[in-house]
């Protein structure tokens, strides 16, 4: 039974777990009904997933540490990401990524599951115009869903580029931290900043 998260929370995937090797990372998003106006939400929304890999100081140490649409794979193997879904259309995930724990180099000790909006200001979209956007993540091996966090709503007007997850190594224990922090950027890079 997945456990929902609310902000703020942490939960042992090891624990909910023992037999965790294999994450699979679904990030999911429909686009709000228009709600009018002069520029509405006519144009396709493009969320972008990424996961940022940050050593125990949580800082990015190589821009490679950063695997997204543009760089697929970590040098590890043990992140990959499944390519980049332009719209949010349809059921279920819209962009996976793939986590094979036991691959993670030890100077890798958080994994920042991040979100951003392609081209935000370009087209003038915030997390505000988004529904139902959530992470979760699902035990690869036995398909079973271990924790979710689902967010959306008015206190992302304005944010463009958000923190959804922590998943982190603590004595031994993989952890998810649900985040929800939202940010006014253009771009990944500029989520990649806070740590450097």
């Amino acid at each position: 039974m997945a456990i929902n998260l609310k902000k703020g929370q942490r939960i042992s995937l090891t624990k909910e777990d023992p037999s965790l090797k294999q994450i699979m990372c679904g990030l999911g998003w429909d686009v709000a009904p228009k709600s009018g106006g002069f520029f509405g939400n006519n144009k396709q929304f493009d969320l972008d997933s990424s996961v940022i890999c940050l050593d125990a100081d949580k800082k990015l140490t190589d821009v490679k540490n950063i695997i997204y649409f543009g760089n697929l794979r970590h040098s590890s193997s043990a992140i990959s990401h499944q390519g980049d879904n332009l719209t949010g259309a349809g059921e279920g995930d819209d962009e996976v990524i793939n986590i094979d724990l036991p691959l993670i180099p030890s100077n890798i000790v958080y994994l920042v599951l991040a979100i951003n909006i392609y081209k935000c200001q370009e087209r003038k979209q915030d997390f505000s115009m988004v529904n139902n956007a959530f992470v979760r993540l699902v035990n690869r091996t036995t398909n079973q869903e271990l924790a979710r966090y689902d967010l959306s709503g008015t206190e992302y007007q304005g944010m463009t580029g958000m923190i959804l997850a922590d998943v982190y190594r603590h004595n031994d224990e993989w952890k998810m931290a649900a985040v929800g922090n939202g940010f006014k950027v253009a771009t990944l890079a500029d989520i990649a900043k806070i740590y450097t």
